[in-house]
């Protein structure tokens, strides 16, 4: 069992570089010593246009990829040395993910869908409907629970996204282009959402996006470009 810290510090990364194609002619450096701190309860977002490196950065936060070099501590836990079964635990536990493409399971009902990160995390069947059903109505889907993905619009998928990552009550959501498929006014539905969870809750969110003006929306903002932070300046929801 991990034990995290419970400290105001989140994530916590120092030098952190990431290469591709090592030791190859095609070699190259996608990240250059990036080093980032998120504390508890911050609305921070990552912007940068394509090919910006945030992508790459984001798979490393979310534990979906590994660091060429630096260090990258979750909770006051170095995660960088984990073996794979611990790192798909910490990831279901501890990290919510919103993508751009929903990432839902076709066959199965908004509800089912919600439930499976506690299911994987070994909460009892009873208690994880409940909590789902609490979820999809706090996110305003509680007269769809049992609609199957391809009945729902992309804000109603997103809805139910973003429910399906707060299930196990995680340490962070990473929220990458979450409005990215969505006409406007539907995005600005989904952004309201996290601003209640922020404001509301508490909850810890990293935004990724290519859009300044969804990243004026958050506390604060770093900007990525070529790999590199270039600039960081507070956001509209700064407090």
């Amino acid at each position: 069992m991990t034990d995290f810290d419970d400290s105001n510090n989140i994530i916590h990364m120092e030098n952190i570089c990431k290469r591709f194609y090592i030791g190859t002619e095609n070699e190259s450096e996608i990240l250059h010593h990036i080093s980032l701190d998120i504390s508890r309860g911050e609305f921070t977002s990552i912007v940068g246009e394509s090919g910006s490196g945030k992508s790459t950065l984001m798979n490393i936060i979310g534990l979906l990829d590994h660091p060429t070099e630096g260090s990258y501590e979750l909770m006051g836990v170095d995660v960088l040395h984990m073996r794979d079964n611990d790192l798909s635990r910490i990831r279901n536990r501890q990290i919510g993910f919103v993508f751009q493409t929903y990432n839902l399971i076709p066959r199965m009902s908004a509800l089912k869908n919600v439930e499976m990160p506690m299911m994987y995390a070994g909460i009892d069947q009873r208690t994880r409907t409940e909590r789902a059903k609490e979820l999809l109505t706090m996110v305003g889907m509680g007269e769809k629970l049992r609609n199957p993905p391809d009945t729902l619009s992309g804000g109603q998928k997103q809805r139910v996204a973003i429910a399906r990552a707060l299930a196990n009550d995680p340490a962070v959501i990473l929220a990458d282009e979450p409005t990215g498929a969505l006409d406007s006014k539907t995005g600005h539905l989904v952004m309201d959402i996290f601003h209640r969870l922020h404001d509301e809750q508490g909850i810890t969110i990293v935004l990724i996006t290519h859009s300044p003006s969804l990243a004026e929306e958050t506390g604060r903002i770093l900007t990525l470009v070529d790999g590199e932070f270039v600039d960081e300046r507070r956001g509209r929801n700064a407090h």
